[in-house]
């Protein structure tokens, strides 16, 4: 069966600059979904969400925007400004589970309010003709909380709804809860993406061989941990290309000089490309050692030292 592959967004991570060197140099992601929009009690778009969604920033891959929120109010300013942009679809995110987001009743702090959901979907389809699609967790506290928000859900013409296989509680620590999600596919009516814990081809053929009737599938931290995953699951292989540290030399410079030209100074981009290692030292032989030499660079210098030091060193042990 052909398969789609979907970029779960992350936030501080995945925005323009990220997602067009990833195009640009290993491909393999379809659609991609942009961190999503908060508006923070205020009618206005904040300049860093506008610079995400410029059509001129995003003219080579597929982007839609998200957004995340508990009011209706905010869901139709953004629907009608996505729309100026001449975005056809707005992504609900129903997943995000940081205490902070959660406790103030968005995210997947939001799935156990069925009622606020349906205000809002109602609201969305009668007052906008933007395309509606949802990202959730399975709850916050339980798996089943999902299940209540279903018959809600299946009254509305969504697009999709992907899924995380985890409770927000989880954040992103423990298993996935296969069977919880196999449950959800039997219980709604809308087309489900799968999205959690793809971060290597075995992993991404279990999932599809667990549930055979899926051919959308989300994979979000797994990119960013190993950039190469969706082209080698695309092209069915486990072998690396000859050049897979020259290309990451190439990516990772890229984005470092977009990064440092948007920000001011040394340390905000140090803070932003050690975020960054956190993911790229898991495919490193020796991840520990590699995100403490990363972490240990104080200035731009010793950074960019380092950094050559670890490919040059993964590209010995490759050979």
């Amino acid at each position: 069966m052909a398969f789609t592959l979907l970029s779960s967004p992350l936030q501080g991570f995945t925005d323009f600059r990220f997602r067009n060197a990833f195009h640009h140099y290993f491909g393999g992601i379809d659609t991609f979904y942009s961190p999503y929009i908060r508006l923070n009690g205020k009618f206005k778009i904040k300049s860093s969400y506008q610079n995400d969604l410029l059509l001129e920033n995003n003219t080579t891959l597929e982007v839609i925007p998200q957004i995340i929120t508990n009011d209706a109010e905010d869901f139709l300013f953004v629907a009608k400004y996505v729309q100026s942009l001449g975005y056809k679809e707005l992504n609900w995110n129903l997943g995000c589970p940081y205490p902070m987001v959660a406790k103030s009743g968005m995210g997947s702090g939001l799935i156990c309010n069925p009622e606020k959901i349906n205000t809002i979907l109602e609201r969305a389809h009668k007052e906008t003709d933007i395309l509606v699609s949802m990202k959730m967790r399975m709850g916050y506290e339980h798996a089943e909380e999902i299940l209540e928000v279903f018959p809600i859900l299946d009254q509305y013409p969504l697009k999709n709804i992907a899924i995380h296989a985890r409770i927000g509680k989880q954040l992103y620590k423990g298993p996935v809860d296969l069977d919880a999600f196999e449950r959800c596919i039997s219980s709604t009516k809308h087309k489900l993406y799968y999205n959690g814990d793809i971060t290597s081809v075995a992993s991404f053929k279990a999932m599809q061989n667990r549930f055979p009737s899926l051919d959308h599938f989300m994979i979000g931290r797994g990119l960013i941990a190993d950039p190469f995953l969706p082209q080698m699951i695309k092209n069915d292989t486990t072998e690396y290309p000859e050049n897979r540290w020259d290309i990451f030399e190439e990516f990772h410079n890229t984005i470092y000089q977009q990064y440092d030209e948007y920000l001011s100074g040394p340390t905000p981009i140090k803070m932003k490309m050690l975020g960054f290692w956190e993911f790229f030292s898991q495919s490193c032989s020796n991840p520990q050692k590699t995100y403490k030499a990363i972490k240990k660079a104080t200035n731009p210098f010793k950074y960019k030292q380092a950094v050559k030091l670890i490919l040059n060193n993964e590209q010995k042990l490759s050979r």
